[in-house]
């Protein structure tokens, strides 16, 4: 199989896992929604997106497709911890407030990632690429 795409869905799909595992622990119960959820240790758009960059800079070096890599994970990891989890911050207030007016709509958001998260879930993408690369 090609490195890069093993390396692309070990490290997603690996930290997923992790994350479910985690849940598990945690609530002792999964649903459909654990699947799906996003935010949470470890980040798997981080995992992903670092997995990515590291693995075609291993196979390729410094190539046209690493540049572009490069500066889809920076859109990507900046968005985890700072886009999403100001609008995921600013939700909470938002259903605060409409339990203070008791307004009965129901709302969804979603709490992006905290820096931990992104580190972790980085370094984590950072070993399976290098462990793909390496190691098959």
């Amino acid at each position: 199989m090609n490195k890069i795409i093993l390396a692309l869905l070990l490290a997603g799909f690996g930290t997923q896992v992790i994350k479910l595992i985690g849940l598990w622990f945690k609530h002792k119960t999964l649903s459909w929604h654990d699947l799906v959820v996003t935010g949470g240790m470890p980040s798997s758009h981080a995992a992903f997106v670092v997995s990515l960059v590291t693995i075609i800079y291993l196979v390729e070096g410094l190539s046209t497709s690493f540049a572009i890599s490069l500066v889809f994970a920076m859109v990507v990891l900046r968005d985890a911890f700072g886009v999403r989890r100001t609008a995921g911050e600013e939700g909470i207030v938002i259903n605060d407030i409409m339990k203070k007016l008791k307004m009965k709509k129901k709302t969804h958001f979603s709490m992006g990632h905290t820096p931990l998260q992104v580190i972790v879930g980085s370094v984590l993408g950072f070993l399976v690429s290098v462990g793909v690369y390496y190691l098959l």
